[in-house]
């Protein structure tokens, strides 16, 4: 369940960075109060984890799986392309919380 809500905030902090991207400089309205709304939700879900999940895990987790997951909509959304290294890099990022979940006894298991 910790997990989920963990994967709650990240998928809103994603949702609220590809809205940034669509607010154009804060120039239209309903992708900025979107923005605002989505990073609200994601700081309250993510704040809710950290009364379990030591800090420094959680980020981790969460700006790993969220620039990952970013790449991939700006790459399908926004048309940006990902070169060999960043793809590789994108990989090492997934690799890295992998080893964090899997073997770290700092996670929540």
């Amino acid at each position: 369940m910790l997990y989920t809500v963990l994967v709650i905030a990240i998928i809103f902090e994603v949702l609220g960075t590809s809205a940034m991207q669509a607010a154009q400089h804060f120039t239209r309205l309903a992708p900025t109060v979107l923005m605002v709304v989505c990073y609200a939700v994601a700081f309250f879900f993510l704040s809710y984890t950290l009364r379990y999940i030591p800090v420094g895990i959680a980020y981790a987790l969460w700006s790993g799986l969220g620039i990952v997951l970013i790449s991939a909509v700006g790459y399908i959304t926004f048309g940006q392309k990902l070169d060999l290294a960043a793809i590789v890099g994108l990989a090492l990022i997934i690799a890295g919380v992998l080893v964090l979940n899997l073997f770290s006894k700092s996670t929540f298991h």
